[in-house]
């Protein structure tokens, strides 16, 4: 993408962000990453060791939360290029199953930078939180080479608005 594409991006995201006043977006890079990505408040960053796809890897994750809503990114570094689809797929199937629901596709992905593959793409799942209540996430899967990325919006409700401007936020660089 060129410097003056990604100003027009950058120009029509903070356009978008006036329209949504209790939003106070930023760009941030997570640590350790290629990946920039807006955010409507300051995430905190974590790290924890997990299995995924077979394997025990770092994944590291920038949160924060606006009324009620998680606003995150999640990526994890796989040893073998046979692993990446089998991660993705293990992201995939914990996003819906985190919430006890049903994902439905909704887009491919398209994020600036990416590896392609065919299970990236964007999703919204519904369901429930542990004490019962509706819970909506929409999520965007998709790769750099041996990373595997996924960036989240779960709450109550999820604004369309705030959920196109955080995944048109989400730009990979070398």
């Amino acid at each position: 993408m060129t410097s003056s594409k990604i100003s027009r991006v950058l120009a029509g995201l903070i356009g978008l962000a006036a329209c949504t006043p209790m939003l106070n977006w930023r760009e941030i890079r997570p640590e350790g990453s290629e990946l920039f990505a807006m955010f409507p408040c300051k995430p905190e960053r974590f790290a924890r060791s997990v299995m995924l796809a077979g394997a025990k890897v770092e994944m590291r994750m920038s949160s924060c939360v606006v009324n009620g809503v998680t606003f995150a990114v999640a990526y994890a570094s796989v040893v073998d290029p046979v692993r990446v689809t089998a991660a993705i797929t293990e992201l995939r199937n914990a996003a819906a199953g985190n919430i006890g629901g049903t994902a439905k596709d909704v887009a491919q992905a398209a994020v600036a930078g990416m590896t392609p593959n065919p299970l990236s793409g964007r999703v919204v799942l519904t369901g429930r939180s542990p004490d019962g209540n509706a819970l909506q996430e929409q999520a965007v899967f998709f790769v750099k080479g041996l990373r595997v990325y996924q960036a989240s919006i779960v709450g109550p409700t999820v604004d369309p608005e705030a959920a196109d401007i955080f995944v048109a936020g989400l730009r990979l660089v070398s």
